[in-house]
C-alpha cells in the first residue's frame, strides 16, 4: 500500500511538472492498433509498438476472415475488442494523442511493455479494466507497478457488471487466443 502511493505521489508529480512546463510533453500515439496496442512516434522521430502492460484487451479482427466470420466466440469477442479499441482512441483524443509512457520490458515480438497515461496522467490501462474493457492479466504483473490498481479496477468492474462482466458468452482473451 505504501509503495502504491509512493508511485502513485511520484506519477502525479511527474505529469504535474510536465504540464506546468508548458511544453508538448510525451509521446504522439499514431494509431491504437487494438485495445492495448500502440503505435508510437517517439521525440526522435523513431516509431515503437507499445503493449499495455497490466491487462489483456478482447481481441479485434485482423484479416478479411476474421472480419466476416460468423462464429459466435468470435463475433463476441470482436464486438468487446473493438469497443475497448474505440475507448482508448476516446482517451487519446482528450489528449491530443499524446502519451507518458513507463516502459518496463520488451515481450517476445519486439514491442515496449508500458503502462500508459495520457498526458494530464489519466492511467489508460485501469480505465479500461474499470470500465470491463480489458481484464488484469496476471502474467504481466511482474512488468506492473501499478497491478494493486488494476486489480481493484477489475474486482470493481465486476461487481458493477460492467463491460465484459455483464456477458455470460463473453471468453477472456487469452482463452480466446487458445482456440482461436
Amino acid at each position: 500500500m505504501v509503495e502504491t502511493r509512493k508511485l502513485v505521489l511520484s506519477l502525479v508529480g511527474t505529469c504535474f511538472l510536465l504540464l506546468s512546463s508548458g511544453c508538448d510533453s510525451g509521446q504522439v500515439v499514431e494509431r491504437v492498433s487494438d485495445g492495448d496496442t500502440l503505435a508510437v512516434l517517439e521525440p526522435g522521430g523513431q516509431k515503437i509498438t507499445v503493449r499495455f502492460a497490466c491487462v489483456d484487451a478482447p481481441e479485434v479482427p485482423h484479416s478479411a476472415k476474421e472480419r466476416s466470420s460468423k462464429r459466435a466466440v468470435d463475433v463476441n469477442q470482436f464486438k468487446w475488442g473493438s469497443r475497448a479499441q474505440q475507448r482508448v482512441e476516446e482517451l487519446l483524443k482528450t489528449s491530443d494523442n499524446r502519451i507518458v509512457l513507463t516502459i518496463t520490458d520488451s515481450d517476445r515480438y519486439g514491442r515496449k511493455v508500458a503502462e500508459v497515461r495520457t498526458k494530464d496522467g489519466v492511467f489508460i490501462q485501469e480505465v479500461l479494466t474499470k470500465e470491463g474493457l480489458a481484464l488484469a492479466y496476471r502474467p504481466y504483473f511482474k512488468d506492473c507497478p501499478s497491478s494493486a490498481a488494476i486489480e481493484q479496477a477489475e474486482t470493481e468492474a465486476k461487481s458493477r457488471r460492467r463491460g465484459v462482466w455483464s456477458d455470460s458468452k463473453f471468453t477472456s482473451p487469452w482463452e480466446y487466443r487458445k482456440f482461436k
